[in-house]
């Protein structure tokens, strides 16, 4: 079924889980950098989110960005790493619809931080620009704690290709009805990316647990009638050994989704600390229910 025919439906759409968290747990570091380093163990976990459940893979793309990579002395990677990394999803996801993974620069805008729109504009545009060439189905805009740069990136996709773009901000707490590190509001992140073209919203990663996601879903549904994604992390983090643990175990971690899918999620899948094995208790769980 296809990325748009997925949109245009009414039925639970499993997503895959984390890819960065999936690395570190065989030893690589994380990133897109993988895509060219260690490309069989990349794919390798696209192919076992595929046979766990996940009809959408996102590639390992995440901040393959210019900002970000020039910031880590690989600025002139950007085409490998995004082409790389369509490769090794479309590989991996056969027939299965694949979304290009866009996130922040790692720089903040004015006034907190000295970046314009004009270059974030500039550098989500190029990304979007090689995804697509590459062949992914839609964008996936995510793990982004600013509204303002998350729009940008939106905008970007939008100029880059004319393809699905899914959005999801990730939320330090649920109170007020949830808002991200910048203070921005779940309601307010709801509307603007609804008014700016967006064809899926919702929520991935941050501090917050699978049944506090829930909470800011059902803010988000308050706001408006697009298809709301929920990809929450194997429950909040915690320090081990100055290294970020994420415990939840796949059952509960099931439930959790299942509560945002009774408030409203329809695109459901895993953060940070979720593998395979939370996806297959994921589908699992939906399978039994329907």
């Amino acid at each position: 079924m296809s990325l748009g025919e997925l949109l245009r439906g009414t039925g639970i759409v499993l997503l895959d889980g984390a890819n960065g968290t999936q690395l570190a747990a065989i030893g690589l570091d994380q990133g897109g950098e993988q895509n060219l380093e260690n490309p069989d163990a990349v794919r390798s976990i696209h192919e076992a989110y595929v046979r766990a459940g996940s009809r959408v893979i996102t590639t390992n793309t995440l901040t393959m960005n210019r900002l970000f990579l020039a910031s880590h002395g690989r600025g002139n990677d950007v085409e490998a790493l995004n082409r790389a990394g369509v490769e090794l999803a479309r590989a991996a996801a056969g027939e299965l619809p694949v979304l290009g993974d866009m996130s922040s620069t790692g720089r903040l805008l004015e006034p907190y931080g000295d970046a314009k729109e004009s270059e974030f504009l500039e550098c989500f545009r190029e990304q979007a620009s090689i995804l697509a060439e590459a062949g992914v189905d839609g964008f996936i805009v995510e793990t982004m704690i600013d509204l303002r740069e998350a729009l940008c990136a939106l905008k970007a996709c939008r100029l880059a290709a004319s393809l699905p773009v899914f959005v999801t901000l990730a939320f330090a707490t649920v109170r007020d009805g949830g808002r991200t590190i910048m203070g921005n509001k779940s309601k307010d992140c709801a509307a603007a990316l609804a008014d700016e073209g967006a064809d899926a919203v919702g929520v991935n990663c941050g501090t917050i647990d699978p049944l506090e996601a829930s909470e800011v879903i059902a803010r988000f549904r308050e706001k408006t009638e697009l298809p709301l994604i929920v990809q929450p992390n194997a429950g909040k983090p915690r320090l081990e050994n100055d290294k970020a643990v994420f415990d939840l175990g796949p059952e509960e971690f099931a439930r959790g989704i299942a509560e945002c899918v009774r408030r409203g999620a329809r695109f459901v899948g895993g953060c940070c600390g979720t593998s395979p094995g939370h996806i297959a208790a994921a589908a699992k769980l939906f399978n039994a229910a329907g």
